[in-house]
């Protein structure tokens, strides 16, 4: 057989090898060695689109795409602190979680290293729960959800297995459920962006009603985590978020919590001996 063709066909395999490698770490009960893994999201992954396309269809009654409606509280405005998780003498915040036996150990390892930007850059700590009343349960169910904050007892956090365990997606759950709603509700937000209401699909309008939300006295942030892309709930493709003044500024972001969002965290949970409290 002639040697450049023999070179090819090796080629395109191992081309086909690399390209279905992370498809099959996915599948159930894998045991592949997670020690050469890459952890991080391919440069595809848009955080609106796979959240708004994996909850397309889902069960649950859902506020802006992926929050679960509640009927107890108004999010991180809320009475006496009781929606946010409880402050230890030791100055940490534990979160107590619990996950599905049916994500795959890669899926898990996912999770896990999607927790560490908040147990290292704020006094946010998940800890797998032992005992605990209040805690997550972290679901591989139909779709990208959260409840808003500590509801009290078990709350569900939904990534479903195939579309929602990606880096940036599970961040951004982990936010809501303590206590941050997406930034483009924002009380204040007709000042940074403008909603183009002839882009956004009737049955959907409710999704961008503004909240009462409390801002922290912090600048409103186009680079967020917690910020929808540009053609969110757009029922022509056209743009239904442009941000003002500048309509040719970036919104959203796919990879990882922003320092703005870091700082918000530490600022709700008064974080004070972390470097992005009172720094932005």
């Amino acid at each position: 057989m002639d040697h450049r063709l023999i070179s090819t066909i090796l080629a395109l395999l191992l081309s086909l090898s690399q390209a279905h490698h992370l498809v099959d770490l996915d599948r159930e009960g894998s045991d592949s060695p997670l020690t050469s893994i890459q952890i991080e999201d391919p440069e595809d992954v848009d955080i609106t689109t796979n959240i708004l396309q994996s909850n397309n269809g889902s069960s649950e009654m859902l506020m802006e795409g992926d929050l679960v409606v509640s009927n107890t509280r108004n999010a991180i405005k809320c009475r006496n602190n009781r929606c946010l998780w409880r402050k230890s003498s030791n100055g940490l915040v534990e979160v107590p979680y619990t996950m599905s036996s049916r994500f795959s150990r890669y899926q898990k390892k996912r999770i896990e290293n999607a927790m560490k930007t908040f147990n290292t850059e704020t006094c946010i700590r998940f800890v797998p729960r032992s005992h605990q009343r209040d805690f997550i349960s972290i679901k591989s169910r139909d779709g990208c959800y959260s409840y808003l904050g500590r509801t009290g007892g078990k709350q569900v956090l939904s990534l479903a297995k195939y579309g929602c365990v990606y880096h940036g997606i599970i961040q951004h759950e982990l936010n809501h459920a303590l206590g941050f709603y997406h930034e483009h509700t924002r009380s204040d937000r007709d000042q940074y962006v403008k909603i183009n209401w002839e882009n956004v699909a009737p049955r959907t309008i409710f999704n961008f009603k503004k909240q009462n939300t409390n801002n922290l006295n912090t600048p409103y942030e186009y680079t967020s985590i917690m910020h929808y892309g540009r053609t969110a709930f757009s029922t022509n493709r056209q743009d239904t978020i442009t941000p003002i003044p500048d309509p040719n500024k970036s919104i959203g972001q796919r990879s990882n919590l922003s320092r703005g969002d870091i700082f918000r965290i530490n600022k709700l949970y008064s974080c004070s001996e972390y470097r992005y409290f009172n720094k932005l």
